[in-house]
């Protein structure tokens, strides 16, 4: 028994050994030389921590604070929750078409295979069916849940415009970003425009691109939401007839509404006017009139979203910062106390809230969004650790949150992260970079062994594929 005993201390030791002798290589890597990093790595079944670098250090997060943003979503919400837009006519005009909205981010998105245009098709049919084609209609989006601060106040001018810095609304359509066409075949000339799909007519664009040979899209879109000039700026790819770059929808409301009116007309339903209700809203905040400016009638039309556990799945895998902006929007409107209340602000209450509820330290966190685009968001490598390893606790949602989560060297942003490696399919985790910053948090699986870990690190001095493969090594040598 003694033997035995001894073996399997000797056999921790050996181990332990080896992952400190990673964690110091790791730390003392070139490429992280003038870098801040945080590593905690806690063992699911002992609940012990296995490795310690810095735990309790505030730092940014990037993308990996959507695991934040979806665990509390599914904690809060449910993995049945459904969003749900309503096409109605209002009981005090029976002339007006109502479109409420309820902040479905998947209405018209490609995440999910549908067509684009369904929503489109139905809401078409129905109207068709339904309405007297003698008279004229007019079209009301209520696309005022969330209220109209669509953006975070901290997100950098360089990544307004873009399509994955698009705002969140009451509504939205098409992952609220167009797609804008280039012929760059002549070059000696600046980048041509073609068109934009979705058709955006009211759009102006300032081109100021230029062109290279490295092949790279290095190309931005400048502008802020409810404006319809943007500037481009940066290079793109020469020798294409048809390059493009994706920006954000400035006012998805108003294009939903839009895009509708030209549906029923060709369905043969006359529309004289489309509104949103931000001209409304807006009187509402800055004036005395908070009366409601509709009543909803007839239901022609429920749109409904897939559940949120795919939702969450596509913010994970995909990354995807404005389904993720959603989610939070959506958290701050169920959890919030009045209706003047920010809808981001609400949601980031309701986070740190909930997570102090079930006993974890959350002094620490720092949200400024839901999806990890602010430079501003921080957060310890414990915390994130501690929140793994809770919803590893719950019995309903603990495969089903490992499984929104993309496998190592498989898929997602993890696709090329680890492959042909042993832990290759073996790790589910949440990857985070922006300018400076690289970070992993997640689960893994590899045996008996079993850990949940985060792995931090800012304002790096090396590149990046230096510090993702010194991040690979330190994950190898656990």
């Amino acid at each position: 028994m003694k033997r035995h005993l001894i073996f399997f201390v000797l056999l921790f030791l050996a181990g332990f050994s080896f992952s400190q002798s990673a964690l110091e290589q790791f730390v003392n890597h070139p490429a992280l030389k003038h870098a801040s990093v945080g590593v905690s790595v806690t063992d699911l079944e002992t609940g012990r921590s296995i490795l310690s670098h810095n735990v309790d250090q505030s730092l940014t997060p990037a993308s990996v604070l959507k695991v934040v943003t979806t665990a509390t979503a599914l904690e809060i919400l449910g993995e049945q929750f459904r969003y749900k837009t309503e096409v109605a006519l209002d009981s005090n005009d029976p002339t007006r078409i109502l479109v409420i909205g309820s902040g479905d981010p998947t209405l018209g998105s490609e995440a999910f295979g549908d067509h684009p245009e369904t929503f489109f098709t139905v809401a078409a049919d129905a109207l068709r069916k339904a309405l007297p084609s003698d008279r004229e209609y007019s079209i009301y989006v209520v696309d005022d849940l969330f209220g109209y601060n669509g953006i975070s106040p901290e997100w950098t001018w360089i990544d307004m415009g873009n399509y994955y810095a698009a705002g969140a609304y009451g509504i939205s359509i098409f992952d609220n970003s167009y797609k804008l066409f280039f012929d760059t075949t002549d070059r000696n000339s600046c980048p041509k425009i073609l068109r934009t799909e979705p058709e955006m007519k009211l759009l102006a664009f300032r081109n100021e691109l230029t062109l290279n040979t490295t092949g790279r899209d290095n190309g931005y879109i400048y502008g802020v939401p409810f404006s319809n000039e943007r500037i481009l700026r940066g290079n793109i790819p020469a020798g294409r007839k048809a390059f493009s770059i994706k920006g954000d929808i400035p006012d998805p409301g108003l294009l939903l509404g839009e895009t509708l009116a030209t549906y029923l007309r060709a369905a043969g339903i006359q529309v004289k006017k489309v509104e949103t209700a931000r001209e409304d809203y807006l009187s509402g905040v800055c004036g005395s009139d908070q009366s409601v400016h509709y009543r909803k009638g007839k239901v022609f039309l429920t749109q409904v979203s897939p559940p949120l556990k795919d939702i969450i799945r596509e913010v994970n895998v995909e990354s995807n910062n404005h389904y993720a902006e959603h989610l939070i929007r959506t958290l701050g409107v169920k959890s919030r106390r009045n209706m003047e209340e920010d809808a981001l602000e609400a949601g980031i209450a309701a986070i740190l809230d909930i997570w102090k509820r079930k006993g974890l330290e959350v002094s620490s966190l720092q949200m400024h969004d839901g999806c990890g685009l602010a430079p501003q968001n921080a957060v310890s490598p414990q915390l994130l650790t501690d929140l793994l390893v809770y919803m590893h606790t719950r019995i309903n949602h603990a495969p089903l949150f490992f499984n929104s989560l993309p496998k190592a060297g498989q898929e997602g942003t993890l696709a090329s992260f680890l492959k042909n490696t042993r832990l290759s399919g073996r790790i589910a985790a949440k990857s985070g970079s922006i300018g400076g910053v690289q970070c992993y948090a997640g689960y893994l699986i590899d045996g008996n062994k079993r850990y949940a870990f985060t792995v931090m690190v800012n304002k790096f001095n090396g590149t990046r594929p230096q510090v993702r493969s010194a991040i690979e090594h330190l994950l190898l040598g656990l």
